[in-house]
């Protein structure tokens, strides 16, 4: 049975003192997290052990990024092995913003879950189209491509270390979301396309997470879905009250 997961992206948000009492409501909360909800913190790289050490366990930290490299002079990267290393368990993999703002290709991405699956950090991989191109009815065409460009060389057991979340870029951040029969349409998209190339049940494992203006509001309708197996969660995972409802709406 695939995973139910809800992760939080705090994308470059929070001072130190900010990020802790942060986490503290979230520790303060963990008994209101339903067995079986996998609850996953992507806070700014430099908070991470500080995180580890005041989240309960129930609670994993990933990174919002990695480097496709192992090591080396590259200045102000951050390497799989390194996560590994921390004991991080999970690394965002290509959000839209690396994609848009750092020229990250589904090449670069593709050797960025390598390099995370080579040192056992379970990449989360993110893909999802522009208004322009769903307006244009080229969304599974984009879709299609980014997932099949950056996974599609991976064995059945590799892939299944992998989640996948589908943003679309015109609800990132925009305070639109997409409808639930627009993200259940893509979310079965993206499980039949893994189905083709592998077998459906592969497929069936995958965990396909919902991002996109995700909220306390919307979360039980979109989590309600047959195909959606949780949520990749922006600016309503820095309110405590309101992640713990997404939460919620998970089981």
């Amino acid at each position: 049975m695939r995973k139910k997961i809800v992760a939080g992206n705090w994308k470059m948000n929070k001072s130190w003192p900010e990020a802790k009492a942060l986490a503290e409501g979230f520790t303060g909360r963990k008994d209101d997290i339903p067995v079986g909800v996998h609850v996953i913190i992507a806070p700014p790289s430099l908070y991470v052990q500080g995180l580890q050490h005041i989240l309960p366990s129930s609670i994993a930290v990933a990174t919002q990024n990695c480097s496709q490299h192992d090591s080396g002079a590259y200045t102000g990267e951050i390497s799989a092995g390194m996560l590994h290393a921390m004991d991080v368990k999970y690394c965002i993999i290509g959000h839209s913003e690396r994609r848009q703002y750092y020229g990250e290709t589904n090449a670069i991405i593709r050797e960025k879950v390598d390099a995370c699956l080579r040192n056992n950090v379970a990449p989360i991989f993110c893909c999802g189209e522009l208004l322009s191109e769903r307006n244009a009815g080229e969304h599974f065409d984009t879709v299609s491509t980014q997932v099949k460009q950056a996974l599609f060389h991976l064995t059945a057991d590799q892939m299944a270390q992998v989640v996948i979340a589908y943003e679309p870029v015109w609800a990132i951040g925009t305070g639109v979301t997409a409808s639930n029969e627009q993200a259940e349409e893509m979310h079965a998209f993206i499980r039949g396309v893994m189905a083709e190339y592998y077998t459906s049940a592969v497929a069936d494992e995958i965990s396909i997470l919902y991002g996109g203006s995700v909220n306390a509001a919307n979360a039980a309708d979109l989590l309600a879905c047959p195909n959606v197996d949780g949520g990749l969660v922006g600016g309503a995972s820095l309110k405590v009250d309101d992640f713990m409802t997404i939460i919620q709406a998970a089981q």
